[in-house]
């Protein structure tokens, strides 16, 4: 069994970077979405929505340097063009959004597939025995978790 260079077993890190880097895209498309649910907003919720939307295209894109550095420390290469973003994102370009209430479902939506994405990364890189990939999952669902029960309170649903 070969190593990669921080001590973990190279093909499983391989099958772990391919997901991080699907995940690395599917952030990315989120990022793009968010800024333009910041610019565009409209309505009574313009001030809020457009703090809040903020705040969080601030979070991913903490995140997206996360992941792509993760990637890195598994001896991957971190995707790095919206070329391949957008072959691998599940997470699809949205545009032309001005109402509040669904930018704020498309984000619920978009949460639900990165929590979900992030939970298969978790158990693989577990199986691994890949601490780093593991606590980095960790702490991005425990507080994903919080943000969409907020989100939803705010949609009364």
């Amino acid at each position: 069994m070969e190593l990669n260079s921080i001590g973990l077993e190279q093909k499983k890190s391989a099958e772990i970077v391919n997901d991080l880097n699907g995940l690395l895209a599917n952030y990315q498309q989120f990022y793009m979405n968010l800024r333009g649910f910041h610019w565009n907003v409209k309505g009574k919720a313009f001030f809020e929505l457009h703090l809040k939307f903020e705040e969080l295209y601030n979070d991913i894109n903490i995140k997206v340097d996360d992941i792509a550095e993760r990637i890195l420390a598994l001896d991957g290469v971190p995707l790095h063009s919206f070329t391949d973003y957008q072959g691998v994102a599940q997470i699809k370009e949205l545009k032309n959004i001005t109402n509040g209430e669904e930018m704020v479902i498309s984000i619920l939506a978009d949460f639900k597939l990165l929590i979900m994405a992030q939970r298969q990364i978790l158990a693989n890189a577990g199986e691994n025995s890949d601490e780093g990939t593991v606590t980095l999952m960790s702490d991005y669902i425990t507080v994903q978790e919080k943000t969409v029960w907020m989100l939803k309170a705010y949609l009364a649903i």
